[in-house]
């Protein structure tokens, strides 16, 4: 990344007190040991950065109250302060513009979840184990970052553990090194990250490599998948992931390639009230396996995740329905490709349940205590799905795979979408984005006219594992 590249938009409205908009990391090295019995976490943390436009005096990082050892910025120990979640960290001379610079904070604590109006946020200690969980802003509750969704990094995670403990982060598994007792484990995420979407999960957990059929041209070898989970829970989780592979195959034709070398799911030992997104990996809890496939649609969502909000995320969290209403929509995709109930007819069915709901959310801008409010999640959806209508199949998927291919590993707003959108229409969009998106009150259900998407050969399974015995 070179100076040009480093922007200083202003700070997120829905949480101005995270990040600091001076600066751009562009590298976060993690070394950590975590002992599961006494919830203790040791670690170091290196951040190698760019300042923006302006000279920088003070480097502000976001960081829950652990005991701080040391800090040093380009080798050099200097002063800081730490308190109210913020690590004020002063270079001996201010940085010049355009300079790149690393931060070093050695720390140890008790990592907790971070408090918020949504439940804790972040690392979460488990019965036997634990889980990161950090949107939107818990990742402060286990490394020092500069916590914006907007500043988006590579990652390096070393993390030692008992050795019955796996540990799990996005990215590729570089090296497993066993000593003793312990096990370090060494992962590697080089596609640009946002803070919120690094996660670790530990627990006592058996690896399943998931398998894919092999395209009949032969030219684009399927996305390398694995599972982690207990393996008392294999029985069900072949049922309940046997379509996972294919699902990715629908989307990658729908949407485009997949934005990452790799992509885990992870079973953990608890109840989740939902699954946990995160840069390549989501994470799923017992209450999401049953055998039946009850939870397939959560699955689709996760999935679609790794393109619409890991690989092109908003620059700030008031745009945040183009992550869950475009993961929303797929949910309906998948469904109408799987042979089951069709887009419009979920449509119709969200349309019907949000008429009899306040009118008082502007999907725009849904304000940060409705952020993750339920009929953000459904408006999004059929605002998806008013546009799928108003443009028309190929218009509509060739405008899908063209946004995720421009905008990959990059940041959007809303404004962003809707005139990239305009550019596959044949007449102005403007009222159909006023309507769905800057006014409250909800427009009338779009032409519920049954569209079917792109189909895969074989695309319809039948309930048989596609794992291997």
């Amino acid at each position: 990344m070179n100076p040009q590249q480093v922007s200083a938009p202003g700070a997120d409205p829905y949480f101005p007190d995270h990040g600091d908009t001076r600066y751009q990391v562009q590298r976060y090295e993690l070394d950590l040991d975590y002992r599961p019995l006494s919830n203790r976490l040791s670690g170091s943390a290196q951040l190698s950065a760019l300042t923006g436009p302006a000279s920088l005096d003070e480097i502000s990082l976001d960081l829950a109250p652990f005991k701080i050892h040391r800090v040093l910025v380009d080798s050099r120990t200097v002063r800081y302060t730490h308190r109210a979640g913020k690590l004020r960290i002063r270079p001996a001379q201010a940085l010049a513009p355009g300079t790149s610079f690393t931060v070093e904070v050695r720390y140890t604590g008790n990592p907790q979840p971070v408090r918020s109006p949504w439940g804790g946020l972040g690392w979460e200690e488990l019965t036997d184990g634990a889980l990161v969980a950090s949107q939107p802003v818990g990742a402060p509750s286990w490394y020092p970052c500069n916590d914006r969704p907007a500043d988006k990094a590579s990652y390096r995670v070393s993390i030692t553990t008992p050795s019955p403990y796996t540990a799990v982060v996005g990215g590729r598994l570089l090296t497993r090194t066993a000593r003793a007792s312990s096990t370090t484990w060494v992962y590697e995420q080089p596609a640009p990250t946002s803070t919120y979407l690094v996660t670790v999960s530990l627990g006592k957990y058996t690896a399943v490599p998931l398998t894919a059929p092999v395209p009949a041209d032969g030219k684009h070898p399927p996305v390398p998948q694995t599972a982690y989970l207990p393996v008392r829970l294999l029985p069900q989780f072949t049922v309940d992931f046997a379509r996972q592979t294919h699902m990715m195959q629908f989307f990658e034709e729908a949407f485009g390639a997949f934005p990452f070398g790799e992509y885990a799911v992870v079973v953990t030992d608890e109840e989740l009230t939902v699954p946990v997104e995160a840069q390549g990996l989501a994470t799923f809890g017992t209450n999401h396996l049953d055998g039946a496939r009850t939870s397939e649609r959560l699955i689709a969502h996760e999935l679609a995740h790794q393109w619409f909000g890991n690989s092109v995320s908003v620059s700030d969290w008031q745009h945040i329905w183009l992550n869950e209403g475009f993961a929303k929509y797929a949910e309906w995709l998948w469904s109408e490709q799987s042979g089951s109930t069709t887009a419009a007819t979920h449509a119709a069915a969200a349309h019907l349940s949000l008429a009899a709901l306040p009118q008082d959310l502007l999907l725009a801008d849904p304000g940060k205590q409705q952020m993750f409010d339920d009929r953000l999640y459904e408006r999004g959806g059929l605002t998806v799905h008013a546009l799928r209508c108003a443009l028309g199949e190929d218009a509509f998927f060739r405008m899908l795979r063209d946004w995720t291919r421009k905008h990959r590993h990059g940041t959007v707003s809303t404004a962003d979408f809707t005139a990239h959108a305009q550019r596959y229409a044949a007449s102005p969009l403007d009222g159909l984005f006023d309507a769905w998106l800057r006014e409250p009150s909800l427009p009338p259900l779009p032409n519920p006219t049954d569209r079917t998407a792109p189909r895969l050969d074989g695309a319809r399974h039948s309930r048989k594992s596609d794992f291997p015995s």
